[in-house]
């Protein structure tokens, strides 16, 4: 169940993250929960503590505690930049210190509803077209689904590591670290 989109524009999303990044041998951005980490992250701020900065030091896949899938408390600085920009600057003074400010949220609502509601029943060309005149907000969620795709798992993309995998990457292996041979090789 999304935290921040509705069911219509979760669904929106996640057909543009099948054309973004799509499966092919691998699974793409879908299978990853790709739609999951961008949810997830505009609705940062309705889960406590927000889902901003995983804790540490280490995830616990390499040995280690599991540190990774407690999140820190903000800062009222980090708070205040975080909601800026991620719910936009929505007329609050302190949020407008350096000008108003378009959020993430408005962009990506803004942006699915331009795509349309019937948006995932149209063919890939036709979704393709669409995506192809809508340059800044494919933009935005490209970056976003870059790092969901491959970013740590505890932030609710790359699930069952598959971005990791799709590029052979072991992810993060501390305590462990490195062996000489995976140092060295090409």
């Amino acid at each position: 169940m999304p935290r921040f989109f509705d069911e219509q524009q979760f669904d929106v999303l996640s057909a543009m993250l099948g054309r973004l990044i799509p499966a092919d041998s691998d699974p793409g951005a879908r299978e990853a929960g790709v739609q999951d980490y961008i949810d997830r992250f505009l609705g940062a701020f309705t889960f406590d503590p927000p889902l901003i900065w995983a804790g540490g030091p280490f995830s616990g896949r390499f040995g280690g505690n599991a540190g990774f899938e407690r999140f820190h408390i903000l800062t009222d600085a980090e708070v205040l930049a975080w909601r800026t920009r991620i719910e936009g600057s929505l007329g609050i003074p302190e949020r407008e210190r350096l000008g108003p400010v378009v959020g993430y949220q408005e962009r990506y609502v803004a942006g699915l509803a331009s795509l349309g509601d019937d948006f995932v029943e149209l063919s890939d060309a036709e979704q393709d077209a669409r995506l192809s005149i809508q340059e800044d907000f494919v933009s935005l969620v490209y970056g976003h689904a870059c790092e969901g795709m491959y970013g740590a798992p505890e932030y609710g993309g790359n699930q069952g590591l598959v971005g990791w995998k799709n590029i052979d990457y072991l992810g993060d292996v501390q305590p462990r670290g490195y062996t000489d041979e995976e140092v060295s090789q090409p």
